[in-house]
């Protein structure tokens, strides 16, 4: 496999993502990733929008913690936006006490708003399984990261009905499930002879990156961006010259709006990189090559520049 360059990616994936698209819980990008795919988006909403965005955003219980200390008021406003889009991943903290629910359970596709105390982890993937050699694959989740984006997106817009307190919780959910569709190890799971129950979006797997730590390859792609860092941080990183603020997206590939297609694109490039060699079959630890690493991180640069497009398509459309 050659070593993607950044211009590379620039030129050719977001067209690829295109022909692709006509063709287990877990955290995604973690803080640093969410953040500064909210911010790249934020830069693009509408300003009226802007202030739809943030009346929404007043209405989650954290949104006094998310302007705390902030004298200007369109940084508050920024900064809650950019907060905003790790709340879902928040309330998987003992602090908030939410009940790790099940996908079975009765309540698992609900949209009643904040009165929902349950933390819906399986709403963060949608596991396209597949099998390189033959194991048997499992029936498909009946709730997940599509079937409640779908559900969310359709409640977002004032026409749609909603009270004023789903639309808040809509609104941070759909902040954190951008991101998460565009992170290629959560759209699918690979069932293997050595992984026979599957991966959950490589969970299983080991590998060693050139720290010389051993992780899970699922936490190595979610680690792109680094793990826990303030709104300031983010917009700091996404601001430098290599960052993500600078990173060009194919027209055409930001105005896919089905979230199916996002998670099949992602599918795909798991497919392709994410399990490419060295990755193995099993469990096994394996050390991670340069090119291995250089792939994974334009990559992710990529899908995150691409979910921040869609995501301001998405709320400037719905909120127009």
């Amino acid at each position: 496999m050659v070593s993607l360059t950044r211009r590379a990616l620039n030129a050719g994936l977001s067209v690829a993502f295109v022909l692709m698209s006509s063709a287990s819980p877990s955290l995604a990008w973690w803080d640093g990733g969410h953040m500064q795919i909210a911010y790249v988006a934020y830069k693009h909403l509408n300003s009226h929008v802007k202030d739809k965005v943030d009346a929404l955003l007043q209405l989650n219980p954290d949104y006094p913690k998310w302007t705390a200390g902030i004298a200007d008021p369109k940084t508050a406003k920024m900064y809650a936006f950019i907060h905003a889009a790790t709340w879902a991943d928040d309330i998987k903290t003992k602090e908030y006490n939410y009940t790790q629910d099940q996908v079975d359970s009765a309540t698992a596709g609900q949209n009643i708003g904040y009165a929902d105390k349950n933390q819906h982890g399986y709403w963060h993937f949608k596991d396209t399984n597949f099998s390189p050699d033959g194991v048997p694959l499992p029936a498909p989740d009946p709730v997940d990261l599509v079937t409640q984006l779908n559900l969310l997106i359709a409640a977002l817009p004032a026409s749609s009905g909603a009270s004023e307190d789903v639309r808040s919780y809509d609104l941070v959910w759909i902040l954190h499930l951008v991101g998460d569709a565009h992170q290629p190890l959560h759209g699918v799971g690979r069932f293997t002879r050595p992984i026979p129950n599957g991966d959950s979006g490589g969970n299983a797997e080991q590998v060693i990156p050139a720290n010389g730590k051993s992780m899970a390859l699922h936490a190595y792609w979610d680690s792109t961006f680094g793990s826990y860092v303030s709104p300031y941080g983010a917009v700091f990183d996404a601001d430098d010259k290599d960052g993500l603020a600078h990173f060009s997206v194919n027209a055409i590939a930001a105005k896919i709006a089905d979230p199916q297609k996002w998670v099949d694109e992602s599918a795909e490039l798991a497919k392709q990189y994410a399990y490419a060699a060295p990755v193995s079959a099993g469990k096994d630890p394996v050390l991670l090559t340069r090119e291995y690493e250089t792939n994974a991180r334009n990559i992710a640069m990529s899908q995150a520049a691409l979910a921040a497009a869609r995501l301001a398509n998405l709320i400037n459309y719905a909120l127009q």
